[in-house]
This record gives structure tokens, sequence and C-alpha cells, in this order.
């Protein structure tokens, strides 16, 4: 994620270039943690993804509250990111006289590999297989002129509420799942490789949302390719007035929508709650997280953290699953199900643990390298066709 979004932060900003932009680096990394904060529900719970696909909630308005905080603002934020990569990758080809798409099909492909890799070894709810098909339709999109890009988010965007819709009334027609999960034991009494068998066995149901959600990807990744060539990202007040304005729209009008559809509790609201509001909120929190970046100018040590695990973005994703999984499961620790009875109280800090942990780990691994691990890994693999090639031009020649 952090190389094919490594350029996210570099040089190609509406200011100046070779300039590395702080906010998105910090945005990334809030990003990176917030995601966690949405799918370690999904962990302390002994029935794993499955008992957030039945819908049914135990922890009363704490949960609702805490769950309403990340439930889909962190993944839509990281979405759009993600089209911001895309755009300075894009402007950075461009102004080099380099063909666009050419590599960053590549880049797209292993994006995809990594994808399944994580989804077979460790979680069921990946998004970077998503993230590559959207790139991939998003690359070719950047080629139309900007009016026309335009028409595609706008598109996009129909589509998917439409989509939303049909599925929202296919819910509340339906009734609600609650209560049919309550003896699977796969997560708790199961062994590693049996999570990989299930994951195989029902990757239809798994992926299904990495499919129905590209609308909404599209859309995001035009969106914040617009946002960066307005100057949103960047200091200033050009980029201030931008980002005021998203907060207007997505903590003026978006959070009060969101919280109270939350606290409703109606689980037919269940895709507007995750994919409809949340990415308006989103839109608000990078306007507040812009702010507080450039409120007062100067080095900030939670700034830096954010930072640090932003430009560690990948290795951070992989790894606060991974630790996710050895801390809950039955084949790690298992305390999600010594826990259970507990698990509103305990869930927060498992988020914490795992969190300092990233931070901790990103700040000492950048101490010496410049890179993270599976980011170094990233740029070898992207390379390596293209080390390939030059030498044998060098034997031709």
């Amino acid at each position: 994620m952090t190389n094919a979004m490594d350029t996210v932060s570099r040089q190609g900003a509406p200011r100046g270039e070779g300039e590395r932009i702080v906010l998105l680096d910090v945005l990334r990394g809030i990003a990176i943690l917030g995601t966690l904060g949405t799918n370690i529900w999904i962990f302390t719970d002994p029935r794993g993804i499955v008992g957030m696909l039945v819908g049914d909630r135990e922890g009363g308005v704490a949960e609702v509250v805490l769950r309403f905080l990340a439930n889909g603002k962190f993944l839509a934020m990281l979405t759009l990111l993600f089209g911001v990569g895309l755009e300075i990758q894009r402007a950075s080809a461009a102004r080099r006289g380099k063909r666009w798409p050419g590599w960053y099909l590549w880049r797209m492909a292993l994006l995809f590999l990594d994808g399944v890799l994580h989804y077979v070894l460790v979680v069921e709810f990946d998004v970077l297989m998503g993230y590559a098909v959207t790139g991939l339709v998003v690359s070719y999109l950047a080629l139309t002129s900007d009016r026309a890009q335009r028409w595609w988010m706008v598109a996009a965007a129909v589509n998917h509420l439409a989509l939303m819709g049909l599925m929202t009334v296919g819910v509340g027609a339906a009734g609600a799942g609650a209560g049919r999960s309550e003896q699977f034991t796969l997560y708790t009494g199961g062994s590693y490789l049996d999570q990989i068998v299930f994951r195989l066995q029902h990757a239809g149901v798994f992926r299904a949302e990495a499919i129905f959600t590209i609308p909404l990807a599209v859309t995001l990744f035009l969106l914040g390719a617009r946002l960066y060539r307005a100057g949103a990202f960047a200091p200033g007040e050009r980029g201030a007035v931008l980002r005021r304005r998203l907060m207007i729209v997505g903590l003026g009008v978006g959070v009060p929508l969101n919280l109270a559809t939350a606290l409703l509790g109606d689980p037919s609201l269940v895709f507007v709650d995750r994919y409809v509001l949340p990415p308006v909120v989103a839109l608000g929190y990078v306007g507040l997280i812009g702010w507080w970046v450039y409120r007062r100018p100067g080095r900030s040590w939670l700034r830096a953290r954010f930072a640090a695990v932003g430009r560690m973005a990948l290795t951070c994703y992989m790894l606060q699953n991974l630790l996710g999984a050895v801390l809950c499961y039955g084949w790690g620790l298992g305390l999600a199900a010594a826990l259970v009875e507990y698990r509103p109280l305990w869930t927060p800090f498992a988020w914490l643990g795992i969190s300092v942990v990233l931070v901790v780990f990103s700040e000492l691994w950048q101490r010496r390298f410049r890179q993270g691990p599976i980011e170094a890994a990233w740029r070898w693999a992207v390379q390596a066709p293209q080390r390939s090639r030059d030498r044998s031009r060098q034997v031709t020649a």
C-alpha cells in the first residue's frame, strides 16, 4: 500500500515540486489505525467475521458509539488517499514524458497479489484486492478530461447509492439474522489451517464487499484526485478554505445523520451506516486533521508518530491484522473466547495496545531503514521487470 501510495506524499502537489506533504503521511497513518478501530470488533467477536455478517450487537450504546467513530470512515479516508496517490503518479509520469498507465498496471497486479495472500493467510476483510481493481479502472479514467472525470465520478456515486438502496431494502425485507451464529466456533476452536480452508471455501461471500463497493471506490479515487489537484492537502489559504468546506459537509452534515442512524440500531440500515454516510464523515475527518496539522508550524510529537505509521502503511496494515488474529483467535492467545463477557470493555484496550505496537515499531524501524519491510519488498518487486528489461538491453547492445 505504501509504495503503491508512497508517492502520495511526494512531489506533484499544486505547490512546488520535490516537497513532501506531511499531511498526507499523517492522514494515511491515522487511516491505518482507524481501520483497526473497526476491525478490532471483528477480531474480539468469538464468531469472527460471521458475527459481523449476522448483524447482532451485544455491547449496548457504548459499543455502538465506539463503532460509530470508526466504522467505514477511515476505510473511506484510505480509499480517498489511494486516489491521491494515483493522481500523483499520473502527474509524475506526465512530467517525465512516460506512458500512462504504463508500469502502474504492474503495481496494481502486485497489489492484487498482496491482497490475495493477505486474504488467504490472514483475514477475510482484506481491501487490497478491491483497491487493485479500482486502481486499474481509474488509471484509464485518468486519461480523460477533467469534465469527463467529474461525470464518471457522479455516475459512479449514483450507481453506488442505487445499489446501497436496493441492498437496504433487501435487508429490511429479509429481516435481521441475529442469533444465528452462536454455535459457530471456528475462530475460537479451529486451527490456523481450518481458517484458511474456510476462507477459500467461502471466498464468494467474503469477497462480495470488495466487488459491490467498487462504484464507491471509483468515486473516492476520483474525488481524491480532484481534491489533490485543487490543493486541499497543501498548506496555505487555498488549502485551508477547502478543508473548512470539508469540515462543514462532513462534520456538520455527515456526523449528525450517521450518529442518528447508528443509534437507531436498525439492522436494515447496515449499508447506510457503513457505505453511504461514513464517506461523507470521512471528508470532515480529512478537513479536521488538516486543520490540526497546519494550525501550528513546526514539529509535533503526535503528528510525527502518525506520519511514521503512514510511511509504512502496507506493513502496518498487514501487521495489525496479524496481531489481531494472534491476540484473539483460538490458534493464538484465544482472548476472544476467554474475555467474551468483557468484550465491550477490553476491545478498545486491544485496539490501543496494537496501535501502540505499530507506532513504536514504525518509529524504531525508520531509525535504521528508509522503508518498511513490506514496502522494501514491494519496491523490489515493482522494479524487477524494469531491471530485467535494462539487463536485456545491455546484453543486446
